[in-house]
């Protein structure tokens, strides 16, 4: 079964300790229930609970830290933290920002060469601490050439930081802040670290109304000496988008994690209710969104599995992950938006009664899309790609499954964030010859299309500067990634054919839909047009293969049910 259910966990890892913590996580929540989690999140209380539970059985020291730095079993394992990821979005998004934003500030110090900070960074992960990643600011969002947080060199050699930052989740109980700014006297990049305990750190106010603590916080002549400094120049330029390249990963997987728990709930209340004297699940247009939902549902953890392959494989002659990482971000998030709709449509009102589980994921889903760069400006990174992944490949060893307990360490040594242009892909046809089946075979005659038009009806110079004709180009374009990186999961995970003619179904419908997008668009060419109609495909039904596949999704309905 590729979703996960927690009271059936059946990823296993190299040692006990990894599976002891998803275990006793999922009892953590089981034990307290769905009518306390949802007190809470209608009471915005802050999860204590949840801070101490780390604390006790020293989760984050054993899953965000170098062996050097953590306790037993410690590394930055980024196949075992998907896991962990999933089950915090299960159960609830505030749970997951904190282990995000807590990736996040520790970023900028695992890749400092100050050591000592480090050595304190695993002390304190080890103690139960979590961290905040200080970067955006209310004037300037994540524009970080804009920063106006200021390190102001004194006679002595100290400095004293002055400025504010803003959307800084854990602000108010991290234990280390690692916070970017800029050199007062020569206007170089910098990041250091500070505590929300300081004297002159002013935790102004939670920005949200949720239980999550997102804050603003000012530095008033902060007091800043070497010893603080985590990094300057180009390296902590570099520092910031590489940590943001870690981190937007882990967003695609709470997704994932809050659209499988919606889809039990969901498909449970829908075989339980009847209506016009049939059950709900017997409408036709009922099956076909449930199964819509569980096909996207479906691809969107076998693109984020494969993705982290690529990840944990990733060194500066393989940068592929750059590509594949904010495709989670972009597209695993918006697809959950999809998934959970297609089930809104069936459950309707009962999707916002304050029992159910699904009134938060209906809110919190649509959070994901949004953090650490919007769909457009992660549309806008992945098209700098195009030219090389389609026209441009070279040859790669075989990635495989990427699934043994080491610490990827070059997430923290990814060196210069820049050349995205220059990198290599391999030939994406070979994915795409790994199965045969009819919406499949659509979806090629689509991509072979989509390639011409880029060939031969390439975009002008005007469009390659309208964002907007860039996106849509964007969105077709990540269709092509999307598919490539599933089938190459599917084909390690032995998945059958009939799932994945269901999957490249809407993945033929979601491709005509953009194609059409751009037939609209004022600035397209009228051959540019005339690729794009010819793109417009409808899918092959096979009523047999639904009905099949409309089993897999029926048969969740008593699958999993969260404690009272």
């Amino acid at each position: 079964m590729i979703l996960i259910n927690p009271k059936k966990l059946t990823r296993t890892y190299p040692e006990a300790r990894s599976g002891e913590i998803m275990r006793k996580t999922v009892e953590f929540f089981e034990r307290k229930g769905l009518t306390k989690v949802k007190e809470d999140d209608q009471a915005r209380v802050w999860y204590q609970d949840f801070i101490d539970f780390l604390r006790e059985e020293k989760v984050f020291g054993t899953l965000l830290a170098p062996p050097e730095y953590g306790g037993e079993a410690a590394r930055w394992d980024t196949w075992r933290n998907c896991e962990f990821n999933e089950i915090l979005g299960f159960y609830g998004l505030c749970y997951w920002y904190t282990w995000q934003v807590t990736i996040l500030g520790l970023g900028p110090i695992w890749m400092s060469r100050n050591e000592a900070l480090k050595k304190k960074a695993g002390l304190m992960l080890q103690e139960g601490g979590i961290f905040a990643f200080g970067l955006s600011e209310k004037e300037h969002g994540a524009d970080i050439y804009s920063t106006d947080m200021m390190l102001k060199p004194q006679p002595d050699g100290t400095f004293l930081a002055d400025g504010d930052k803003y959307y800084i989740g854990n602000g108010n109980e991290a234990a280390m802040v690692s916070t970017f700014g800029k050199m007062a006297d020569t206007g170089d990049y910098v990041f250091f670290a500070v505590s929300p305990k300081h004297p002159q750190f002013e935790l102004v106010k939670n920005v949200t109304p949720s239980q999550s603590y997102v804050a603003e916080y000012v530095l008033h002549d902060y007091p800043i000496t070497e010893a603080d400094i985590l990094s300057r120049g180009q390296q902590a330029w570099d520092t910031s988008l590489n940590t943001v390249n870690v981190g937007k990963y882990n967003l695609g997987w709470a997704s994932i994690g809050i659209s499988t728990h919606a889809l039990y709930e969901a498909i449970r209340h829908a075989a339980n209710r009847h209506l016009y004297h049939m059950t709900v699940t017997d409408f036709p247009h009922v099956k076909q969104l449930f199964t819509d939902a569980y096909a996207r549902l479906c691809a969107m953890k076998l693109f984020a599995l494969r993705a982290s392959d690529y990840q944990r494989s990733a060194s500066l002659e393989d940068r592929r992950y750059l590509l594949y990482n904010p495709m989670v971000k972009m597209k695993v998030t918006t697809q959950a938006e999809e998934v959970v709709n297609l089930m809104w449509d069936v459950i309707a009102a009962k999707g916002f009664e304050k029992d159910m589980y699904f009134e938060m994921a209906a809110r919190d889903i649509r959070a994901l899309p949004k953090l650490e760069g919007t769909v457009h400006v992660n549309i806008a990174l992945i098209v700098k790609f195009l030219a090389n992944y389609f026209f441009n490949p070279q040859e790669y060893p075989p990635v495989p499954e990427r699934r043994e307990a080491l610490h990827d360490a070059f997430l923290f040594a990814q060196g210069p964030a820049r050349g995205l242009g220059k990198i290599r892909f391999h030939d994406y046809k070979l994915a795409y010859g790994l199965y045969d089946t009819p919406n499949l075979a659509l979806f090629k005659e689509q991509v072979s299309t989509f390639k011409g038009m880029l060939a031969k009806a390439s975009p002008t110079p005007e469009q390659a500067k309208d964002t907007d004709f860039q996106l849509a180009v964007g969105e077709l374009f990540a269709l092509v990634v999307y598919g490539q990186l599933i089938l190459e999961m599917a084909k390690l995970h032995d998945v059958g054919a009939d799932l994945m003619d269901q999957i490249f179904d809407f993945m033929v419908r979601d491709f005509s839909k953009f194609a059409l997008q751009i037939t609209f668009k004022p600035s397209a060419t009228p051959a540019q047009v005339e690729f794009c109609q010819k793109m417009i495909r409808r899918p092959a039904h096979d009523e047999a293969r639904f009905q099949r596949v409309w089993a897999e999704v029926y048969a969740l309905k008593d699958a999993y049910e969260m404690n009272p």
